[in-house]
């Protein structure tokens, strides 16, 4: 039976798995995100401890050039430049499929969760940071490197809200707004502890506001929300609602909806570049 590899790394773990032709997960492990120099040999030891993969598909946070293979100018200490298809491929001899993590979730959820059926949709995660994925077509965009709307400009009312962001690189950006990060720093707690009311409606206006910007630039028919911030309870509905006002009546409808395979929506999808991978299809 054919044997597909996983790796969804995050800036905080990596989830490795082995699926079978079906994409059933047969075999998991987490390593923690320290250095290179041990979280990469640590990822290909999970993957020779098991029967070897056909193909590994790799959906790694960013930024990251998909080109050569390597993460680019990340916050993450000691990650830039990082090479994260080498020491699979040479490790285990093996094709290598790469993308973003948000982009490897979108693919899970186009293939097996909320957006089966559907042939242009974006994901979006909030947690730490804000990422996006976008499939047009049935595919991954690519252009010059990959989508980057986590960094998108949105309108920023500082009477409402006189935080100026975290972004290093933009200060007030979608991410430097409505990050878990930006939540933390703006009201001295973490999300996960804030109560309803002002900061979850302030959040849900940003939110909003991407959710417009894409509707009106990839005219997708969903925008999936997932993340530790983007799940909280009540959130999508105050999303949907403050969307649809700032559309004006213009028709920019796009579905808002949760991720279908809850917090698989990753590693599904880095199966899934395994396999493209292997049949030579990366763009798939």
């Amino acid at each position: 039976m054919t044997m597909y590899g996983a790796v969804e790394a995050g800036g905080t773990k990596w989830v490795c798995a082995l699926a079978d032709t079906d994409g059933r997960i047969v075999a998991t492990e987490v390593v923690p995100t320290t250095t290179p120099d041990e979280t990469i040999p640590a990822a290909v030891g999970f993957f020779r401890r098991h029967p070897a993969p056909a193909a590994v598909g790799v959906a790694t946070f960013g930024p990251v050039d998909l080109a050569a293979g390597r993460i680019t100018t990340t916050p993450k200490p000691g990650w830039s430049g990082t090479d994260m298809v080498t020491p699979f491929r040479e490790g285990l001899g093996v094709p290598v499929g790469l993308d973003t993590d948000v982009n490897g979730a979108a693919i899970g959820e186009l293939r097996h969760g909320a957006g089966r059926g559907l042939h242009t949709l974006a994901y979006m995660t909030v947690g730490t940071g804000i990422g996006v994925g976008v499939i047009v077509g049935g595919r991954p965009l690519h252009g010059r490197t990959h989508p980057e709307a986590g960094h998108m400009r949105v309108p920023h009312d500082t009477a409402r809200d006189p935080f100026p962001g975290v972004c290093p690189f933009h200060g007030d950006c979608l991410e430097g707004l409505a990050s878990g990060t930006s939540m933390r720093r703006r009201w001295g707690r973490p999300a996960q502890e804030l109560e309803d009311g002002e900061p979850w409606e302030l959040e849900a206006e940003y939110l909003a506001l991407a959710v417009h910007n894409l509707a009106a630039v990839v005219s997708p028919q969903a925008v999936i929300i997932g993340g530790g911030v983007g799940g909280r309870p009540g959130l999508l509905g105050l999303v949907r609602a403050r969307a649809t006002e700032l559309a004006g009546g213009y028709p920019l409808d796009t579905v808002i909806t949760a991720p279908g395979l809850g917090n698989l929506s990753g590693i599904t999808g880095a199966v899934e570049l395994a396999r493209a991978a292997l049949s030579g299809n990366e763009n798939e």
